[in-house]
């Protein structure tokens, strides 16, 4: 079997093994944790997008932090039972924290 380097993609990294049914599903835990994050950046965006006076600092730190998650949700690694548990952690509860206003 051949050994993903740093560049791979998640899908190719995929595809390089067999996974058990449980990495599987944390993985897809921790990548739909991540989505999650950046769903409520969206709906930030939009919320302060729709205000009479939006704050463009407001907007524009939302947008760096959802592209800054982009490149997180490409640099998990199945194959890393640790990074995936404290990504499905982190990102399940900054998910919580944007939507109720603490992010």
């Amino acid at each position: 079997m051949t050994t993903p380097s740093s560049k791979d993609s998640a899908t190719e990294t995929l595809n390089a093994r067999t996974w058990s049914n449980e990495e599987t599903a944390a993985y897809e835990a921790a990548v739909e944790a991540v989505n999650g994050a950046v769903g409520a950046y969206s709906s930030k965006i939009a919320k302060e997008r729709g205000k009479e006076r939006p704050d463009q600092e407001v907007i524009e730190a939302a947008i760096a932090a959802r592209r800054n998650l982009a490149q997180v949700r490409e640099s998990l690694r199945s194959e890393d039972p640790e990074q995936i548990a404290a990504a499905r952690q982190q990102y399940a509860q900054l998910a919580r924290d944007i939507r109720e206003g603490r992010a």
